[in-house]
């Protein structure tokens, strides 16, 4: 036998053990299949000088994305509170936008813009409304 032939035979026992124990770690834990979370939802905001508005003002529980313009002289720190959730941005300034990132369980949430000056009159809060959890995102395109 060739020196090459020998060393063939000599390792496809190896090859065999290798490939077979690689195959069998792939094995082991079943694994449940998960439906994915529902994707967020997009929500836009205005601060105006006497309310604050949130379009839409009704969504399911789930992960929400709300972004808020300022229209206003002065600039504004946004808070979205409710039940155990309170999440502040901010200040944002006039004419600028800001982003609140956060997963809503199911209740009734107002979206708040105060400022740090001493303001006049009090500027009126959204209402936001989250309902039941949304469907999961599996089959549908993500958003941007």
């Amino acid at each position: 036998m060739t020196r090459i032939a020998k060393t063939l035979v000599g390792t496809t026992p190896v090859l065999i053990c290798v490939v077979t124990l690689t195959a069998l770690a792939g094995c082991g834990e079943d694994f449940e299949n998960r439906p994915p979370a529902p994707a967020a939802v997009e929500l836009t905001g205005v601060i105006q000088a006497k309310t604050v508005t949130v379009s839409p003002d009704a969504v399911g529980a789930g992960p929400v994305r709300i972004t808020i313009s300022n229209q206003t002289d002065s600039a504004h720190t946004v808070t979205l509170e409710g039940k155990s959730v309170r999440e502040r941005v901010g200040p944002v300034n006039p004419q600028d936008t800001a982003t609140l990132q956060k997963t809503l369980p199911p209740g009734k949430y107002e979206v708040r813009a105060g400022s740090e000056e001493a303001v006049a009159r009090e500027i009126a809060p959204a209402e936001l409304t989250v309902g039941p959890p949304r469907g999961e995102s599996n089959g549908r395109a993500p958003l941007p």
